[in-house]
């Protein structure tokens, strides 16, 4: 297969997984900022959603006050910021345009109509645009509506090749890098100052971060007891039965770096660099975690799966 042909597959899930993320942020987001003042976190909770996107150097640039309208019109809608739902849906749809053959005829219509769809949800010109609560609720659910259902045409028919492992590559390093930012912004944002460990955090907040990432019901079923911050953070980085977790995406990405190394011929530095994370995560505890550090271990994983997919575009894509 042509670089250039891994390289669009790859990225049409990886686009995709980040529009589902960024609707799920904003859906969580919405239910916290709807409490009442009483339940509040120490820092304003629409800033803390820039930050989980990566979107807080470049609003700025565009507004002056980061408050919900202002917020979900740039994460959602706004075509100058690169990585906004908008985008991330026309960029995928772009990318699986130029690889149309690549694709079985199920996955390329389906992420066609979404394209066209979206536009009904768009301002005038394309400008970003100021919707409703209830309108709100129904792009979020369209957004993930699409990925999900992306996801299940790709998995019921394509035929286990080299496209279908770059599709899971890409859908497997997008969402640990998005299940790390979300828990190191939230956990931050949520553990109150001057609190020890092990003090009472909203049951409300922390029930709105876990469906983010659609681990709510999994919590209770893996710890069955009320909602605490380390059993939070345990969940989404080492419980490998959670599919959103950190060790659970990096047995995946170990799994589709393989099957693509067995399929070429061939091992290399992105074989090596996933298996040394993944590693790293079978070592850990939680409690050694919070030791050194939370917000430290997940910072540096970040930086290890951001070097992981530079690896993975030098040997492989168009790097």
């Amino acid at each position: 297969m042509l670089a250039r042909t891994a390289d669009n597959i790859y990225w049409v899930s990886r686009y995709l997984e980040r529009a589902d993320f960024l609707a799920r942020l904003i859906e969580a987001s919405n239910r916290i900022s709807a409490l009442p003042t009483a339940y509040a976190a120490k820092q304003d909770e629409w800033t803390s959603v820039l930050i989980a996107s990566g979107a807080d150097e470049t609003f700025p640039e565009h507004f002056d006050v980061a408050n919900e309208g202002n917020v979900i019109a740039y994460l959602a809608f706004d075509p100058r910021n690169a990585s906004s739902i908008r985008n991330c849906i026309e960029f995928a749809r772009t990318n699986a345009r130029a690889v149309r053959t690549a694709l079985t005829v199920e996955m390329w219509e389906h992420i066609n109509s979404a394209w066209i769809k979206l536009k009904s949800f768009e301002g005038r010109n394309g400008e970003p645009t100021a919707i409703d609560r209830e309108a709100l609720i129904g792009f979020l659910d369209f957004v993930k509506e699409t990925s999900s259902l992306y996801d299940g045409f790709a998995y019921r028919t394509m035929l286990r090749n080299d496209v279908y492992y770059f599709s899971r590559l890409g859908v497997s390093i997008e969402r640990a890098d998005n299940t790390a930012r979300v828990l190191d912004v939230k956990y931050q944002l949520l553990l109150p100052e001057h609190e020890p460990l092990g003090g009472s955090v909203d049951f409300f907040q922390w029930s709105a971060i876990l469906r983010s990432v659609s681990a709510l019901t999994a919590y209770h079923w893996v710890y069955r007891e009320s909602i605490k911050p380390w059993n939070v953070a345990d969940l989404l980085i080492l419980r490998p039965e959670m599919p959103r977790s950190l060790i659970s995406c990096y047995g995946e990405v170990v799994r589709w770096l393989d099957a693509i190394g067995n399929q070429y011929g061939r091992h290399g530095d992105p074989q090596r660099q996933a298996r040394a994370i993944k590693r790293k995560l079978e070592g850990a505890s939680i409690k050694e975690i919070f030791q050194s550090g939370l917000h430290e271990f997940v910072d540096g994983f970040i930086t290890d799966n951001n070097g992981l997919a530079g690896a993975i575009a030098e040997h492989y894509l168009l790097g």
